[in-house]
């Protein structure tokens, strides 16, 4: 059992004296009953929300899957710059949504956006060991030994160290296609570790959070949820 102002704001727009401004106003049912009292108790499994008559689909939690286009920010919002978040669809808008990890503001692809912060930590903790995989475009084929470097752990001249990581070609050519799975997600991790081996990333997607790929029908800048099957798919073999 929750509030009502609380479950309203959690599954809407509106902050929590926004909600309760609502239900004294009247413009709130519960099982097709008027509720005036914002501190009224409401069951998310049992009953059943209307905010303006329109019902309200309850769920605890969001989990979201964004093809993320180039030039939008990793972030829950920004003053100045168009996030994530902004490009959903009002039906999957909440004010407590942000995204599980980030990616580089011209990086594309995977996001998943979430309100459950339990889930995103053990998905992105490195010791649950979730690879997250990313094709890469490299401005040159790799130097012999590279694939061996990444694989047993790159430390920099500044001294950050990163884990072991899997790194595959592609595609073989001038600017080789490189398949690269990290389980960390460290500040321009996949950019530096590059440069570190005289190479220079030309341009970078997530196309995996662990086994769940990314929805293929999703254009860029556009979104669904995960179904349950996904998520538990996200969870399942987990190290941590």
């Amino acid at each position: 059992m929750e509030r009502l102002d609380k479950i309203i704001s959690a599954q809407s727009t509106f902050s929590r004296k926004e909600a309760r401004n609502l239900i004294r106003d009247g413009s709130v049912s519960v099982n097709g009953k008027v509720v005036e009292s914002p501190d009224a108790m409401f069951n998310p499994d049992k009953d059943k929300l209307s905010l303006f008559d329109r019902p309200v689909r309850v769920r605890r939690f969001l989990y979201i899957m964004l093809n993320k286009p180039a030039g939008i920010l990793s972030a829950a919002k920004d003053a100045c710059t168009k996030t994530v978040v902004d490009l959903l669809p009002p039906s999957l808008y909440r004010r407590s949504l942000f995204p599980a990890g980030r990616l580089d503001k011209d990086t594309t692809g995977f996001v998943l956006i979430t309100d459950d912060g339990d889930f995103a930590h053990r998905i992105l903790s490195p010791k649950s060991k979730v690879y997250k995989t990313y094709e890469a475009r490299l401005k040159r084929p790799l130097d012999e030994g590279a694939c061996a470097a990444i694989a047993d752990g790159i430390t920099l001249a500044d001294g950050t160290e990163y884990m072991p990581a899997r790194v595959e070609v592609i595609k073989e050519q001038a600017q080789p296609l490189v398949r690269i799975q990290i389980m960390e997600g460290k500040y321009h991790q996949i950019k530096r570790m590059f440069a570190a081996l005289n190479n220079e990333v030309i341009s970078l997607k997530r196309t995996h959070i662990g086994g769940l790929k990314l929805d293929e029908t999703l254009c860029e800048g556009e979104c669904r949820e995960l179904t349950a099957e996904e998520r538990a798919s996200l969870l399942k073999n987990l190290s941590a």
